[in-house]
């Protein structure tokens, strides 16, 4: 990574930050991720540039973990996959079960940090209501 990749990165991650800690303790990891946690749902920020003038921040919420792989859990996520406006759900098979995770990645330069910060406010409540909207299979 160029010190110029290194810094747009390190900028943008910044103004997350600063835009989530209007709402939420956040922590800064020391790979630069940062890390937090919503309604029992952890949450980590990275940042990426994909070229020239696009960095994008990429947001996974944790919504379950080493959970049961059965089908009424895939059958549920599925059917709020189509629901969501905001990420994009799935599910990660591990030797201890399964993970339901809620990702969405954008471009965030040039949003300032009240659009910033309700932005990943929506994701994450999103992946806060999943975790409470699915009590019988998560």
């Amino acid at each position: 990574m160029s010190a110029t990749e290194a810094a747009e990165t390190a900028e943008l991650l910044t103004q997350a930050k600063d835009a989530l800690e209007r709402y939420l303790e956040v922590r800064v990891d020391d790979d630069g991720a940062l890390t937090f946690s919503h309604g029992g749902v952890p949450c980590v920020i990275q940042a990426t540039r994909l070229g020239e003038g696009l960095t994008v921040l990429t947001l996974t919420c944790v919504v379950g973990w080493d959970l049961p792989d059965a089908p009424e859990l895939s059958i549920a996520v599925a059917e709020r996959a189509g629901q969501g406006l905001f990420g994009t759900l799935g599910i990660g098979h591990s030797d201890n079960g399964v993970d339901v995770t809620l990702r969405y990645a954008f471009p965030a330069a040039g949003l300032d940090e009240a659009a910033l910060g309700t932005l990943l406010m929506l994701v994450v409540s999103t992946a806060s209501q999943l975790r409470a909207d699915l009590p019988g299979i998560l």
